[in-house]
């Protein structure tokens, strides 16, 4: 099958929302979004996410402990579960659409919907999950930020630092952005053609000769030709 340009667009947004979708998936689950290491001890490490702390040791290993109030995290933590949560039902409903309206995939039973309007509702959506998840990694970058270089903290306490996770947040929110622009492109280059609607899969074909419709039909032709 032979790929148009507005084809090869839309398949490049697909990959790299779905890419984005995923790396933003793995954001939240990861723990690394700060990380402290101790001066005093060298060989510990403690780690935060949105979900638990954990600290490394080398002798020990990894022991993590979930947070048990919601509460009681930092604004900014809380902030970010919620967006990040919403970040993952806009994209994958975003890659629904899109992928919905590809010139690859065939409908039934779907009316009055062209794939131009999924494609332009799919690369919203997915713009939106940029953006929720941009915001809260963001969020937390500068609140670290803003910890570390306080000033009333004195030089001997330990300061959190930025995770991997943060840089990972970063870059799934510019792919799910870059594949939403393209959805949009590509619904730009797209005539607005509506979608087929199959009504019913055993209902004769609209360009059927007329001997192969039911006889039924023809009885209420007639009975309204007499009529008249």
């Amino acid at each position: 099958m032979a790929w148009s340009f507005q084809g090869r667009v839309h398949l490049g947004g697909l990959f790299l929302s779905l890419l984005g979708w995923v790396c933003s998936c793995v954001t939240t689950i990861l723990p690394q979004w700060k990380t402290l290491n101790l001066d005093l001890n060298e060989m510990e490490t403690w780690i935060m996410g949105l979900w638990e702390a954990c600290v490394n040791q080398e002798e020990v290993g990894t022991v993590c402990k979930a947070f048990e109030s919601f509460l009681s995290l930092p604004q900014e933590l809380q902030v970010s579960r919620i967006l990040m949560v919403a970040s993952h039902c806009l994209g994958l409903v975003g890659l629904l659409l899109s992928g919905c309206g590809s010139e690859c995939f065939q409908f039934h039973r779907i009316g009055w919907v062209s794939k131009r309007q999924l494609c332009l509702l799919g690369g919203t959506l997915g713009a939106s999950a940029s953006l929720t998840t941009l915001v809260p990694v963001s969020w937390v970058a500068y609140a670290t930020i803003r910890d570390f270089w306080d000033a009333s903290v004195p030089d001997i306490v330990p300061r959190w630092e930025f995770g991997d996770a943060l840089y990972l947040g970063w870059a799934a929110g510019v792919f799910m952005a870059l594949g939403g622009l393209l959805f949009i492109f590509s619904a730009c280059l797209e005539k607005d053609v509506p979608v087929l609607w199959m009504a019913d899969a055993t209902a004769p074909p609209a360009c059927a000769p007329a001997e192969e419709l039911d006889g039924s039909i023809y009885l209420a032709t007639r009975s309204m030709n007499i009529a008249f």
